[in-house]
């Protein structure tokens, strides 16, 4: 019995088309960009539904190491473009809908991610115990993220946890299956980072007119720029490390990607709505009063689980075969390999 590797591409590999690398990568920076503005949802979940997830990270990799080719440069270009265009054009549209039809929504993002469980088990397979191995970890990683607590959030840290706040948001967007608000969430530096944003913007507003509040923008900058240093070298790191462990563990670490595709969609179950804190609660660091209850978005409520009616359920079904579908009918593109490696120009 061979329980030898697949061998890594190389330049010898046949590469797939050049029109299929792009099409496959707008699709994929698509549905990335779409994935940013759905909490819980990675874009590296949707880059690996999409089959171009290996030569995203080799492209990286290449980037990060000074080595510049053609094809993965036009590859991750695309996704980039795509993703920001997505972001840019869609942003509105989709937040709406993730309030107001969240279970449809989520639906839908969980048929896509399964779809990219065939893809992956193309790369992987034949079974063997390191896959199964791997993907158990993966799994139980994804499990454990959705079903374990989250901190609270309200206060700061430290310039350490903030790189590495930064590190797990670029984590995020290189690994399938994992989160990057979440990751912040159980970090403690979600609402941090975001107010250090906000500080930014408000000490940058004066700029044409030359009011920049410097106490403003230096109290912004003591958390933005720990953690762009974080994604920085989070980037270099994670998506280095993983073109490594691809290269010479590809069966544990195709696993490990399996595991946490399908752990991902636990933390997508539909049937649950935004519901207004209590009075007298504790929401995001401080006591919910009657007054401050108005106050607090409707996106900010915190989740909770409903019994879904009929129509619902036959709703929720029919997206998720939607979703299930397009990310099948994504990778029919070029040939359906799943796995376009040929990166290589």
């Amino acid at each position: 019995m061979n329980d030898s590797a697949p061998e890594a591409p190389d330049e010898a590999t046949p590469a797939r088309p050049f029109g299929t690398v792009v099409v496959r990568a707008a699709i994929g920076g698509l549905l990335m960009g779409l994935a940013n503005l759905v909490p819980g949802i990675s874009g590296g979940t949707m880059l690996l539904a999409a089959g171009v997830y290996p030569a995203f990270i080799a492209a990286i990799a290449d980037v990060t190491t000074l080595r510049f080719r053609l094809v993965p440069m036009v590859l991750l270009g695309t996704i980039v473009v795509s993703a920001g265009l997505a972001i840019l054009l869609l942003a509105g549209a989709t937040r709406t809908l993730v309030i107001e039809q969240r279970f449809a929504m989520y639906s839908l993002f969980i048929g896509l991610t399964l779809g990219g469980v065939p893809l992956v088990w193309r790369m992987a397979r034949p079974g063997t115990p390191a896959v199964w191995g791997g993907a158990a970890a993966g799994f139980g990683l994804m499990l454990a993220m959705a079903l374990g607590p989250t901190a609270d959030g309200g206060g700061g840290g430290s310039t350490l946890l903030l790189v590495a706040a930064g590190a797990a948001g670029a984590g995020a967007m290189i690994l399938p299956g994992v989160s990057g608000g979440y990751l912040l969430l159980l970090l403690g530096q979600y609402l941090p980072i975001l107010a250090a944003i906000d500080q930014l913007k408000g000490a940058l507003g004066g700029l044409g007119d030359g009011g920049v509040d410097m106490a403003l923008l230096g109290e912004a900058a003591a958390v933005v720029v720990p953690v762009g240093i974080g994604v920085v070298v989070g980037i270099v790191l994670i998506s280095n490390g993983l073109r490594w462990l691809l290269e010479r563990a590809p069966k544990a670490t195709l696993g490990f990607l399996l595991g946490l595709l399908v752990g991902a969609v636990v933390g997508l179950w539909p049937f649950q709505e935004g519901v207004p804190p209590a009075v007298g609660s504790h929401f995001k660091g401080r006591v919910v009063t009657a007054e401050s209850l108005g106050e607090i978005d409707r996106k900010d409520y915190p989740l909770a689980p409903f019994a879904p009616t009929a129509g619902q359920a036959a709703s929720s079904i029919a997206l998720v075969l939607l979703g299930l579908a397009a990310t099948l009918a994504i990778d029919r593109v070029g040939g359906g390999e799943g796995d376009e490696a040929g990166a290589a120009d």
